[in-house]
């Protein structure tokens, strides 16, 4: 088995980082745990199992790239005979028969510079924003063009592309699986469980600001390569704008001297959740429940995704810098007895 060391990124995660770093203890050489400003006592709690611990910086903004970048330089400094690395969020534990075929994978494939696996989410009854993203995590086995945040890499294709790029604050993973892929890489979706997850998602509110950060992502993934032969993200930049802010402006501005007959427009809206509901029931399978719920919510959020997008537009015009947008905060429970491993 090629040596494996683990990177782990979190803020505030309390008991989920320490069921994240029980379930990789057994399957590792080394692990980094990177903390983005933690209030809570996550950054004791990992120096009290041993973990190599890197506080980031709070003067410089934070997001997920720039802390996986600083874990994956640590991680090679404290070991650097490391072949492989898993990259994990803090909230998430690892499956415990997801590390041998997933190594076995990259040592016999020696084009993959990514693996991932099936993340589930630990609380899918809880809310339906959590059922949306067990549902959404739900990705065909294969050939894949990106992964997300969880996922086995190469540390010399992590190197040969530089990483991820740290001046994106959501959307990291998939734009480097695309210069990953434009390096002549491949990325992969094994049949296997790899990870178990605690969305905490249980507002309205919540589920909004992920969205409004996922429109975010894929403005900034459009400016960045939406110049490629790929055209990265652009059919969904401009997918957003239709649905989210094109169609209501049609029906809307001209209603009052059409008489309202422009409200018709919006009737597409209902004819296309219903093109969505049996799309997903065929194509991924999905029970009618779920693919009622997630029909309904892509088309909803269209509307934040598109707030997203016109931040991003915002944001470059008048220069400034760009803000995490963070949908979870700090996990309120009773601080977690420490485990010894």
């Amino acid at each position: 088995m090629p040596a494996v060391g683990l990177v782990v990124i979190g803020r505030n995660e309390g008991a989920r980082l320490e069921r994240c770093l029980a379930s990789a203890a057994p399957h590792i050489g080394r692990a980094v745990y990177v903390d983005s400003g933690s209030t809570d006592n996550s950054v004791p709690m990992a120096r009290a199992r041993g973990i190599d611990v890197v506080e980031l910086d709070t003067s410089v903004p934070f997001t997920a790239a720039r802390a996986r970048n600083a874990g994956f330089a640590r991680l090679l400094e404290i070991a650097p005979g490391t072949e492989l690395v898993q990259f994990v969020d803090g909230d998430c534990e690892i499956e415990g028969a997801w590390w041998e075929p997933a190594a076995r994978r990259l040592a016999d494939r020696p084009e993959l510079a990514i693996v991932c696996g099936r993340r589930r989410e630990r609380f899918p009854d809880a809310s339906p924003y959590n059922r949306l993203c067990d549902v959404e995590w739900d990705t065909p086995v294969g050939p894949a063009d990106a992964c997300g945040g969880d996922f086995l890499c190469r540390a010399v294709a992590f190197q040969q592309v530089n990483g991820f790029d740290p001046a994106f604050i959501a959307g990291e993973e998939p734009e480097m699986c695309f210069r990953l892929r434009a390096k002549g890489w491949q990325i992969e979706r094994l049949p296997h469980d790899m990870t178990l997850h605690d969305a905490a998602m249980t507002s309205w509110r919540q589920w909004w600001k992920r969205e409004k950060r996922s429109g975010y992502a894929v403005a900034d993934g459009r400016a960045t390569h939406g110049r490629s032969p790929e055209r990265y993200r652009v059919k969904l930049f401009r997918s957003n704008y239709t649905w989210g802010l094109a169609i209501p402006l049609l029906a809307l501005a001209p209603a009052w001297w059409t008489y309202g007959l422009s409200l018709l427009l919006l009737l597409v809206y209902p004819l296309q959740y219903l093109r969505l509901k049996r799309s997903l029931s065929r194509g991924r399978n999905l029970s009618p429940r779920d693919a009622a719920l997630y029909a309904r919510f892509v088309l909803l959020g269209k509307f934040p995704q598109t707030a997203g997008q016109l931040k991003h537009a915002l944001d470059h015009l008048l220069k400034r810098p760009k803000v995490l947008i963070e949908y979870k905060g700090a996990e309120q429970q009773p601080k977690p007895q420490s485990i010894t491993v």
